[in-house]
C-alpha cells in the first residue's frame, strides 16, 4: 500500500479525495431552489474562501493622470489610482475621443510565466519604450500580433488594464518565488488568489466611476489567466455586466487529472481559493455570473485542458443559464484547430459578442452555440 506522493506529487490517495468533492452548493444539487438566493449563499462561500471582502470598502480612488498621449481615435493614459487599502498602482487607460459615455471593458492580462511585463500584453506601452519589444513579441506569441485592448479602443470603448500583483510596476515576480508569495500571504491571513480577485473587483469599480464610462456598460475580457479572472470577476461582481473568457475553463476533476498542468503548483495559487471546491466546482463558481451575458472560447489543441475538462465544464454552465431562461445569452465554442491562443479570428468573434452585449450594435457576424 503506497501511503506517500505520486512521481506527478499527488498523494497516493488522491483519486478518493476527488471523490469526496460532490459540489452540494452547487446549483442542482443545493437544497436552495430560488435562483437569486442560491446566488447570494453561493457568492457568500466563495467569499469566505477568498479571505479578502467581497465588496471593495469604501476608500476612494483619488484617481491622477501620469501620462497622456494620442493614439489614432482615442486617448492613451498612465493613470494611479488606489486599488485596495493596502496601496496604490498604475493602469493603462484607453478612452476614445468625444463625450461619452462609453461602453467599457476592463482587460486582465494573463500569465505565461512573464512577469516583466503584466498589463503591456494587452495594451501597447507608449510611455515605457524599454516594454514594448517584450511586449510585442508577447502579442506575436499569443495575440496574432495585436494588442487586444488597443482593438477595443479602437472600436469605441474605454478600456483599462491593471498590473497584478507580481506582474510588471508590481514586480517582476521569479517564477519559482510564487509559492513562496503565496504561502507567505496566506501565513498573514490573505491568500494571493483572493487578493487578486479583490482587486480585479476594485479595477472594475474604478472602471465604472469615471465620468466618461457608462456605468451600465461594462464588461471584462481575458486570456488564460486572464479569461480566469474575467468570468469569476463577473461571478462576484454586479457592476460587471458581461464576460468573456478565451482559453481558461474546465471542471476541477479533470484539472486535477495526473499529469494537468495545475499540479505543477507555482503559478496555481494565482487560482486557488483555499476549500472553495469543497462545495462549489469551477463552473459553479462562474454561473454565479448568469443570467448575464458570458462567453467562453477554448481551443481543441489547448494543451492545458482537456477536451473532456472543456465539455463537461460548458455542460454545466449552459444547464444553469438554460435553468433561467437565459440560454441565449451563453456562448461556448471550441476552436478544433487551436492551441492556447487568442488568434486574430477568435478576437474577431469576441469583439462582434462585445458589440452586441455592452455596445448595442447589430449581431452581424456574432455566433452562437
Amino acid at each position: 500500500m503506497n501511503l506517500g506522493i505520486t512521481r506527478r506529487v499527488l498523494p497516493a490517495f488522491h483519486e478518493r479525495l476527488r471523490d469526496e468533492l460532490t459540489f452540494p452548493l452547487s446549483w442542482g444539487r443545493s437544497a436552495t431552489r430560488d435562483f437569486p438566493a442560491w446566488r447570494a449563499e453561493a457568492r457568500a462561500a466563495v467569499g469566505e474562501s477568498l479571505l479578502q471582502p467581497l465588496t471593495p470598502g469604501p476608500e476612494p480612488f483619488g484617481p491622477v493622470t501620469l501620462d497622456e498621449r494620442p493614439a489614432g481615435t482615442y486617448t492613451a493614459r498612465t493613470v494611479e489610482f488606489a486599488l485596495s487599502r493596502y496601496g496604490r498602482t498604475r493602469g493603462s487607460l484607453l478612452m476614445p475621443r468625444g463625450s461619452g459615455p462609453f461602453p467599457a471593458v476592463l482587460v486582465l492580462h494573463d500569465h505565461g510565466g512573464e512577469f516583466g511585463i503584466g498589463r503591456e500584453k494587452v495594451v501597447r506601452p507608449r510611455s515605457d519604450p524599454e516594454r514594448l519589444a517584450p511586449a510585442e513579441a508577447w502579442a506575436d506569441r499569443y495575440y496574432d500580433g495585436r494588442f487586444i485592448g488597443d482593438e477595443l479602443a479602437a472600436r469605441g470603448y474605454a478600456v483599462l488594464a491593471v498590473d497584478t500583483l507580481g506582474w510588471g510596476d508590481r514586480g517582476p515576480l521569479v517564477h519559482e518565488d510564487q509559492q513562496a508569495l503565496a504561502a507567505n500571504l496566506l501565513q498573514l491571513g490573505t491568500s494571493l488568489a483572493g487578493l487578486a480577485a479583490h482587486e480585479d473587483i476594485r479595477a472594475a469599480a474604478f472602471l465604472a466611476s469615471l465620468p466618461e464610462v457608462d456605468e451600465r456598460r461594462v464588461g471584462a475580457l481575458g486570456f488564460s489567466m486572464g479569461a480566469y479572472r474575467a468570468w469569476q470577476l463577473s461571478a462576484l461582481s454586479d457592476g460587471v455586466r458581461a464576460a468573456a473568457a478565451v482559453c481558461w475553463m474546465t471542471g476541477l476533476k479533470e484539472l486535477t487529472a495526473p499529469g494537468g498542468n495545475a499540479l505543477r503548483g507555482q503559478s496555481a495559487y494565482f487560482m486557488l481559493h483555499p476549500g472553495l471546491h469543497r462545495r462549489l466546482d469551477i463552473p459553479d463558481v462562474a454561473s454565479l455570473a448568469a443570467p448575464k451575458p458570458a462567453l467562453f472560447h477554448a481551443g481543441g489543441r489547448d494543451h492545458l485542458f482537456t477536451a473532456a475538462g472543456v465539455e463537461s465544464a460548458y455542460a454545466a454552465l449552459r444547464a444553469v443559464w438554460e435553468s433561467q431562461g437565459a440560454g441565449d445569452r451563453l456562448t461556448t465554442r471550441v476552436w478544433p484547430d487551436t492551441g492556447h491562443t487568442f488568434t486574430s479570428a477568435m478576437q474577431a468573434e469576441v469583439y462582434a459578442w462585445l458589440d452586441v452585449r455592452l455596445a448595442g450594435r447589430p449581431a452581424a457576424g456574432v455566433r452562437r452555440t
